[in-house]
């Protein structure tokens, strides 16, 4: 069992930075992949960026190609994920997640809301 604990949201405005962080509680962080997620209001949730195991390989939605860095410390049990040029677009609450597989995850953490004025 994973649980996952999101922090590092906040508001700010159009062209800043946030970084937000994930912790995961268990011994076995360094064996799942983890992922970012984001959903807005009246949308439905979506990919925003995942690292393997190692942090040796990432991907990115295109929307935030360029702008975000997803990271991990697996001595901390942390992912990261920068945020950088931030756009209104870019406010949602914004979910981690890990799983076996970049493109499975089977545990999900709270989320972290993160809004972004004009």
């Amino acid at each position: 069992q994973v649980q996952l604990v999101e922090s590092g949201g906040g508001l700010v405005q159009a062209g800043g930075s946030l970084r937000l962080s994930c912790v995961a509680s268990g011994r076995t962080f360094s064996m799942y992949a983890m992922g970012w997620f984001r959903q807005a209001p009246g949308k439905e949730r979506e990919f925003v960026s995942t690292i393997n195991w190692s942090g040796g390989g990432t991907r990115y939605a295109e929307s935030v190609k360029g702008r975000f860095t997803i990271s991990r410390d697996n001595a901390k049990n942390t992912v990261y994920l920068q945020m950088n040029s931030l756009k209104p677009d870019d406010t949602a609450v914004y979910y981690c997640a890990a799983g076996p597989y970049s493109n499975y995850y089977n545990y999900w953490g709270q989320g972290t809301q993160v809004t972004v004025s004009s």
